[in-house]
């Protein structure tokens, strides 16, 4: 049909019928909020390159998660950071640790909160890599069995949903198989599965504690070029196991994001990371962009790219601007 008959412009006229004819919305449903957790008592650091958030201890992460659930953000995920790091990251796998004192807290206070955990060993190993490393390398197969650990005991304090973000192979079959074989069979694995060797992750290391001693984490994420790549990265996991397939970066890989939930259909998480959340706090408080107006464009399109849920940073301004509409 063409112009005159027909004038797309007549279901532009104001934000009713706009709201009317919308194909892709943003709910506080689809918002995951991560949390840093850390040792001590009534503890909020503020991580300097990320305004608005910080490193929390678990009693004022209990206090974060009642705001959260409030606002109607149905999860939080949580990231450790011990007081002690050693070479096998064994703060990881205590069942004193501290995201498992976190998970207790927080099922006691919330219990209808879903509590997602990101299983890795970066934020408690002494050298801030992924797993366990051997002779100046990360060695896969030896650090598995770390990570079933960590999922394990993140179960058995409660965890709703294991996050591994590691990037080893074969890590999701091991988790599941730990899982299972402890009566844990109802705990879901959202994988990172398409996680890529970012710069965006600049702002989270600070906050997590976790920026490599030596080298880099390219020979585990994946290389930013590579999209098929990205798609056996995927398949691989859902075939181990995964519950949710995680893109991470989202913003920079809404065509990996597409191309994921075209092929496998599966539920889809994106992480819009650190460096995407501190970018834009940065350009709105010096005004050069409008903040919420930018934060919401880019929330919406990782949501029309594919994505079922979105873990980010602006979930409660999210939430709260959607309240108040």
């Amino acid at each position: 049909m063409d112009y005159p008959k027909y004038r797309p412009r007549r279901l532009r006229r104001n934000e009713r019928l706009r709201e009317l004819i919308r194909e892709t919305t943003v709910s506080p449903k689809n918002l995951i909020y991560p949390l840093f957790v850390g040792p001590g008592k009534d503890r909020v650091q503020p991580v300097s390159s990320m305004p608005g958030v910080a490193q929390l201890s678990v009693d004022r992460a209990v206090i974060e998660c009642q705001e959260v659930r409030a606002l109607g953000i149905p999860a939080v995920i949580l990231f450790g950071i011990p007081e002690h790091k050693d070479s096998l990251g064994t703060g990881a796998y205590a069942d004193a640790g501290v995201v498992q004192q976190a998970i207790r807290a927080i099922k006691e206070k919330l219990p209808e909160l879903l509590v997602i955990t990101d299983v890795c060993l970066c934020e408690y190993t002494d050298h801030s890599h992924c797993g366990v490393v051997e002779n100046g390398d990360v060695d896969n197969d030896a650090t598995l069995e770390l990570l079933a650990k960590e999922a394990l005991s993140h179960a058995r304090a409660g965890a709703d949903i294991v996050g591994p973000s590691d990037m080893m192979d074969g890590r999701v079959g091991a988790i599941r198989q730990a899982l299972d074989q402890n009566g844990f069979e109802n705990v879901a694995i959202m994988a990172y599965a398409a996680k890529y060797a970012s710069g965006f992750y600049g702002p989270f290391r600070e906050a997590a504690e976790s920026t490599p001693q030596f080298g880099d984490r390219r020979s585990y994420q994946m290389d930013p070029a590579n999209t098929d790549e990205a798609l056996r990265e995927v398949a691989l996991d859902i075939r181990e196991g995964a519950d949710i397939v995680m893109v991470k970066p989202a913003l920079a890989y809404l065509d990996v994001i597409y191309r994921v939930k075209q092929k496998f259909g599966y539920p889809v998480a994106a992480y819009n990371v650190s460096g995407e959340y501190s970018m834009i706090k940065a350009a709105g408080q010096n005004g050069w962009v409008d903040e919420t107006r930018v934060m919401m464009e880019v929330l919406l399109s990782i949501r029309r790219a594919g994505a079922d849920m979105i873990l980010t940073y602006f979930a409660k301004d999210a939430a709260r601007l959607l309240a108040s509409q």
